[in-house]
């Protein structure tokens, strides 16, 4: 195997173990208890579902990784839990030890790929199969009784009920419980909250059996629900646990006979394996080996299979917690940068010694916090990959719902990205997506006369340049019609005369609020909301967003994003007597420049930087300050870039660079220009720090 494959296959298992590992433990746990229900009686379909879906997913998990041994052990597993939920098998001590069994077989494949070995197992998979499938098909069909048959259950409620809520039904009425109906009204702003609260109030009354959507009265504010529930409580006691308010109650009843059934209230899925041996567990000429001579003979020994020790080296940590521990090293960093300072003080002060020997302490604390620092950032790190897989989704439904036919294509799915600013890109990245299929795709008969292929196109490209990330959307759709833009525009008197318009100044048009080409409202566009949102979520968090088009081919959305918001080496500067600050991965270079090398081009400023026009920008005018003093002659511009846009920021001084903690402004000043947040400085100032993106896009398109 080469290197990369290698490290692709290390890396395929580190991400299969983060997961499987916790489905393991839980399953091992799950199983113990519904051992304890077979030997007590007292059966909880909670626990069991809960098995079911564990296996499932560790099915799926192990699919999607490549690991066939353990999809197919865990495949097997969960058909045989299937039939327990849906009581066509008995729980007793047979099918326990052969869960138990293909549990410790499980545990073992999962605990062996993660010590590298990758051999199939498949003998050993086998003789567990058997025994499963044996169970599967027991020789003998026991008779059912039919109690459901004799409830008076409505149509409607009956049609819609599932094999194993029927299934849960039966089982509830051979018990002697009785069945509830329970109808539900809530608010379509908040059902949700209402109905968990509902469901949880039930459960400690018995088994939620079923929920059901169902008409109501007021089908414009509010949404019905019936509720199923088999529970030994009394009528009564019900509707007052509940309130009247809250829900109406009704018990149903149950004929004594139905159609030549005798209803039979004692039958359980729990049974014990029949003393004669006449419902064997295996067919006896597929009898496998005796136990100490099956899996007890395979390379997965006791010892193994049972070790406490973990398979994986990861842990889940909410994200919170690392909000909380950025913080805190990033007050480490202010504390760092006051000592720096007192140092610096004391040298000027004659303290030459001393100020010799913190300063050593002062570097030394220096290089321990960055390193800190990294360490955090990198557990904050994650692949855009996982925003892909919620991007592929959206895709399948909307083109369902549009009738089109699309193909999504992901590159760079490895690029990393702060966690936040993930779930942050998450939306505005739905929004272009969504609007290339809505507005640039096209439907498969006319991509076909128009001699394209039948299924669009969608392009997700992400890399990493330098300190930020670009990420890119293209469709091979009709592009953008800046005709019909600028038309638009027209009417809703936007601007006066379509000459004075630039293709690029059209373009802009789209993040405006409310602005709109369709010409009709749909479910996925055409109401105006969307193309602002987009920019805006991007703004927010020092990103920027460009559009590339071309009419009949189709276009393309850029977007510009800091690797991470938390902890920013900044350039302080002083503009007019206010101190502020310019994350250092959006500064270029600095310029000293003066008055001379000033020109104007429309009534803009702007000077020769080599072979280039830069445009520049005066902060206190931007920011509407008036100067108390007289400006300078000579200057310093400071030169920032987003993506392949530039701009000359013309400041007083610089005042040197400092690690900062960028810090939220609040919503009251969360929509203010030209701003991202704020943030301390050693000496106890607090500074804004600039929005470079969004300056760059408010001086770009206004006379600024």
């Amino acid at each position: 195997m080469s290197d990369s494959g290698a490290t692709a296959n290390s890396k395929a298992i580190r991400d299969f173990l983060a997961e499987a590992e916790e489905i393991v433990e839980q399953l091992g746990s799950e199983l113990a208890d519904l051992s304890d229900m077979a030997e007590g009686g007292d059966f909880k379909p909670d626990i069991l579902n809960s098995i079911f879906r564990g296996a499932h997913s560790l099915k799926g998990l192990a699919g999607m990784f490549g690991f066939s041994d353990v999809a197919e052990l865990s495949h097997n597993m969960e058909n045989l839990l299937d039939w327990l939920r849906l009581g066509k098998i008995p729980l007793n001590s047979q099918l326990i030890s052969v869960l138990f069994d293909s549990y410790k077989l499980l545990t073992a494949l999962v605990r062996l790929l993660s010590e590298g070995d990758n051999t199939s197992r498949s003998t050993e998979i086998a003789l567990c199969v058997t025994r499963i499938n044996a169970l599967l098909a027991p020789p003998e069909k026991q008779a059912v009784t039919a109690p459901v048959q004799s409830l008076e259950l409505p149509d409607h409620i009956k049609g819609a009920l599932t094999e194993y809520e029927e299934h849960r039904l039966h089982d509830n009425l051979t018990r002697g419980k009785s069945i509830f109906t329970i109808h539900t009204s809530f608010d379509l702003n908040s059902f949700d909250q209402g109905l968990a609260a509902v469901t949880e109030i039930l459960k400690g009354c018995g088994e939620v059996i079923s929920t059901l959507p169902c008409v109501g009265g007021n089908m414009e504010t509010h949404i019905d629900f019936e509720i199923l529930l088999g529970s030994s409580c009394l009528l009564d006691d019900l509707k007052n646990l509940l309130g009247s308010d809250a829900a109406s109650v009704s018990r149903l009843e149950v004929g004594v006979e139905h159609e030549g059934e005798t209803v039979q209230q004692s039958s359980t899925i729990i049974s014990e394996v029949p003393a004669d041996d006449s419902y064997p567990l295996f067919p006896q000429e597929s009898l496998p080996p005796p136990r100490d001579q099956n899996i007890a003979t395979t390379p997965f020994s006791e010892d193994s299979v049972i070790s406490a020790k973990s398979m994986s080296r990861t842990v889940r940590v909410d994200i919170g917690k690392l909000d909380e521990l950025m913080n805190i090293v990033g007050e480490l960093v202010l504390a760092h940068s006051t000592i720096a300072g007192v140092t610096m003080r004391m040298r000027n002060e004659g303290f030459s010694r001393m100020a010799i020997e913190l300063g050593k302490a002062a570097k030394g604390l220096e290089r321990k916090l960055s390193d800190l620092q990294k360490g955090v950032m990198e557990i904050r790190m994650i692949p855009v990959g996982q925003l892909y897989e919620k991007m592929s989704r959206i895709v399948r439904k909307i083109s369902r719902e549009q009738g089109k036919k699309v193909e999504l294509k992901f590159f760079g799915a490895d690029t990393e990205l702060d966690k936040l600013i993930v779930e942050d890109i998450s939306d505005p990245m739905m929004h272009i997506i969504r609007n290339a299929i809505d507005h640039g795709i096209e439907p498969a008969e006319m991509r076909v006369a128009l001699g394209k292929g039948e299924k669009g196109i969608i392009r997700i490209s992400s890399c990493q340049k330098g300190n930020h990330v670009v990420i890119e959307v293209e469709d091979d759709g009709s592009g953008i019609d800046l005709d019909r833009i600028k038309n638009k525009a027209m009417q809703k008197g936007l601007i006066s005369d379509l000459d004075s318009l630039s293709d690029r100044e059209a373009l802009d048009l789209i993040f405006l609020p409310g602005f709109s080409t369709a010409d009709k409202v749909s479910e996925v566009s055409g109401r105006g909301v969307g193309m602002d949102v987009v920019r805006n979520n991007i703004a927010a968090i020092s990103g920027m967003v460009d559009i590339e088009t071309s009419k009949g081919k189709g276009s393309r959305f850029i977007i510009t994003l800091p690797i991470t918001l938390a902890i920013i080496k900044a350039l302080i500067i002083n503009c007019s007597g206010r101190i502020y600050s310019i994350p250092i991965t959006s500064v270029l270079e600095s310029l000293i420049v003066t008055d001379k090398e000033i020109k104007t081009v429309e009534r803009k400023e702007v000077i020769q930087l080599r072979d280039t026009t830069l445009p520049l920008l005066r902060l206190e005018s931007f920011f509407n300050i008036s100067r108390n003093d007289v400006r300078p002659k000579e200057f310093y511009v400071v030169v920032v870039g987003v993506a392949e846009k530039r701009l000359g920021i013309v400041v007083d001084d610089l005042l040197g660079q400092q690690d900062i903690v960028i810090k939220s402004l609040g919503e009251a000043f969360k929509r203010l220009r030209g701003i991202s947040g704020a943030a301390d400085l050693g000496d106890q100032r607090t500074i804004l720090v600039l929005d470079v993106g969004g300056i760059i896009n408010e001086t770009m398109h206004s006379g600024n």
